[in-house]
């Protein structure tokens, strides 16, 4: 079955589309053939925009609903592209996370999440039936509905020897990571990756530049300890998994704006946050090896100080497992389609219960039929893992 994945970050740096083709549902030995990824750029009005909505901001519900046609429309150009560039034009399905605007948490438990991307607007373009809103079921079983990341995740793992404990990072707007081994498997975020370089990056050139390329100011800075102490009590650092949290908690707003530092020393500071609050999150469970994805990954100077902090852990990236550091993210949400068209869970079980923290691991998103008549297989088994084949 050729599945088309589709999602933007919380960088809401492009749309990220990985065509695969899926096998296995029948007896639980999934396969993964990639076929291709590619990350289209948002037009330059709706990148704005999508920003512009983000907390702190405020919005209308007008802005809300023209986001979601927009977005739901440049996804589905996307998603089309990518089905004609690396399928030869022929799919069998979509699966479009959207836009994360919102995440809402209160008192460490997920209430809601809002993605804009109009699932119509891609079933329209391409004629295929589209996975969509894949977070609410889990949320709505009583888990944080993020991040998702941890079945792929442990899935590759447990396809893995010898077995030894393992963590897989991804590093977008917020850190998340899966570790196996010990306990059994966790997958949890660990607070921000890139959203806070970024956004004070934008702020001080005001939008001139969205990142710190090459990691070229970071290197340039000198990390300032008294605000990384006070960046560091922030309370969710020390929460225990399962967790999730997103830009509502930090944002622009998280870092004071007196500082007083210059932009080197600033950048600087918030790269050592991350590799700070990664590695002391991945220090009790005594991983030997991690494979790091998403934009961070290029980004030298934060890779070093994650080795630095990481000590005997080898650094590594998901390149090695078969899944691009660009394109794991958008096989995670072909996959979790191929599990939904089977009506399988797309959360799986941990330590002590589901991943998220849902009661029961629940089939996630809503299928919005394609063009020809929608006829579901009959449903496959819980997987035993996920190998990647050429």
């Amino acid at each position: 079955m050729i599945v088309a994945g589709a999602i933007s970050g919380t960088s809401v740096d492009g749309i990220d589309v990985a065509v695969g083709e899926f096998a296995g549902a029948a007896d639980g030995r999934l396969t993964l053939r990639p076929l291709g990824a590619r990350t289209f750029d948002w037009s330059p009005q709706v990148r704005r925009e999508l920003l512009e909505l983000l907390p702190p901001a405020a919005t209308t519900v007008e802005q809300v609903c023209r986001l979601d046609v927009l977005t739901g429309r440049e996804i589905a150009d996307a998603v089309a592209s990518a089905i004609h560039e690396f399928a030869g034009g022929s799919a069998d399905l979509v699966v479009s996370h959207g836009q994360t605007v919102f995440h809402w948490v209160e008192d460490g438990r997920a209430q809601g999440g809002l993605q804009l991307g109009q699932p119509a607007a891609i079933v329209e373009r391409t004629g295929l039936p589209v996975v969509s809103d894949v977070r609410s079921r889990d949320i709505a079983a009583g888990g944080q509905g993020a991040p998702l990341a941890g079945t792929l995740d442990v899935l590759l793992l447990q396809a893995m020897s010898p077995v030894i404990p393992r963590a897989l990072l991804n590093l977008g707007g917020i850190a998340n990571v899966t570790v196996t081994g010990g306990d059994g498997p966790l997958a949890f975020d660990t607070g921000p990756a890139n959203c806070l370089i970024d956004a004070a990056i934008a702020t001080a050139t005001r939008s001139e530049q969205s990142y710190d390329a090459g990691g070229r100011l970071a290197a340039t800075g000198s990390v300032d300890q008294p605000l990384l102490d006070r960046l560091l009590a922030e309370p969710y650092y020390r929460l225990t998994p399962p967790k999730s949290t997103g830009r509502e908690l930090f944002s622009r707003d998280y870092v004071p704006s007196d500082t007083g530092l210059s932009l080197p020393d600033l950048i600087a500071t918030l790269t050592e946050l991350t590799a700070v609050t990664v590695a002391d999150t991945l220090r009790p469970h005594g991983v030997r090896e991690v494979y790091a994805s998403g934009g961070g990954v290029h980004n030298p100077a934060l890779m070093r100080r994650l080795r630095h902090h990481l000590g005997a852990a080898a650094l590594l990236t998901s390149d090695r497992l078969g899944l691009p550091v660009d394109a794991k993210e958008g096989y995670l949400m072909a996959l979790l389609g191929y599990l939904t068209w089977h009506g399988i869970p797309g959360v799986l079980s941990g330590g002590d219960g589901v991943l998220t923290g849902a009661g029961r691991p629940r089939v996630l998103g809503r299928i919005s039929p394609g063009d020809a008549p929608l006829r579901l297989p009959e449903p496959g088994v819980r997987p035993l893992g996920l190998r990647v084949v050429r």
